[in-house]
């Protein structure tokens, strides 16, 4: 094992302890058949507790979240999940973390193929993009720039929908529901990152966040975790009023981890309004001169609105 694998795998121990405190920290003891009376130096069940529910030794249990490097199996892991009331999404967080893969581990393409950017243009006038699991934005189209943020005006090192959401001030419409959208966006996220344990670019943009956005900090400090959100949304957009989108998530697996995200509308009055948006002369907020016009290049290695992106991963 190298020094940067022991290093990472440290770190990921680390990590699933945290986890695993978190997560027990938040139940009462009475929900799983315990008195609630007695001095308790912390919110939720105590370890000996967990270790009851699971039928494992305490001990174990206890070096599991002091980041121990010990053995771990996936009977022992769902029988952990089970006492500690975890979801589906918890409980495949719970299995990177330890070290356990769920499926094959897929590389993450460099280069998207001329037809993707196709696509998403075809789609219009609903608002598209695609994106990898750390929310790098690798291609968009143009109804996206004109409804939602006019990315070709963003630098390429912020193109990144945490930072554009928790960070940046350039958003042209709000989501009517923003407290639950960035909840669940940080959630997803947190949830992603079991794979990328020590990875630099992954670190840097967590610590970028963190030194950034209070409100980031907030919620990754509740380590939450889910998938992808398709719910539906409801965009307030000035000139226009409410817009209810229907989010569509079409997974690239040709690409590697990485998804294309369509805005659909979600009843006529929405399809109507997107339209307008779109067609409006010039753009509903004026991007610059060339912008989304055809045979526009990105300038070598940005990403955008063509087929060459960097590398993120």
């Amino acid at each position: 094992m190298t020094a940067t694998t022991d290093t990472t795998a440290t770190a990921q121990r680390r990590e699933l302890g945290v986890f695993l405190r978190s997560r027990r920290e938040r139940i009462r003891p009475d929900e799983v058949g315990f008195a609630p009376g007695g001095r308790r130096r912390t919110p939720g069940l105590r370890r000996e507790e967990v270790a009851l529910l699971a039928g494992v030794g305490v001990t174990w249990y206890t070096w599991l979240e002091q980041g121990r490097d010990i053995n771990v199996s996936a009977q022992v892991l769902d029988a952990i999940a089970t006492a500690l009331r975890f979801d589906r999404q918890e409980r495949n967080h719970l299995y990177r973390l330890a070290g356990l893969q769920l499926g094959p581990a897929l590389g993450e393409c460099s280069v998207l193929p001329p037809s993707v950017q196709k696509t998403l243009d075809a789609v219009s006038p609903y608002p598209a993009l695609v994106l990898n699991k750390r929310y790098d934005i690798f291609a968009f189209n143009e109804a996206y720039c004109r409804v939602v943020i006019d990315l070709e005006q963003v630098p390429v090192e912020e193109r990144n929908l945490l930072w554009l959401n928790f960070v940046s001030t350039e958003w042209k419409c709000n989501f009517v529901d923003a407290e639950t959208t960035r909840h669940h966006m940080v959630a997803a996220f947190r949830a992603a990152s079991a794979e990328h344990v020590g990875d630099a670019l992954w670190q840097d943009l967590i610590r970028r966040l963190l030194n950034n956005s209070p409100y980031f900090a907030e919620l990754w400090e509740r380590y939450d975790v889910a998938a992808p959100s398709t719910r539906t949304k409801t965009l307030e957009v000035d000139g226009y009023g409410l817009l209810r989108i229907d989010p569509v998530n079409l997974w690239l697996s040709q690409l590697g981890p990485m998804r294309a995200t369509v805005y659909t509308a979600l009843d006529d009055e929405t399809e109507v309004k997107l339209r307008q948006i779109v067609e409006a002369p010039n753009g509903r907020h004026g991007p610059a001169a060339g912008a989304g016009q055809p045979g526009r290049t990105p300038a070598a290695g940005q990403v955008g609105r063509g087929t060459t992106v960097r590398k993120v991963s």
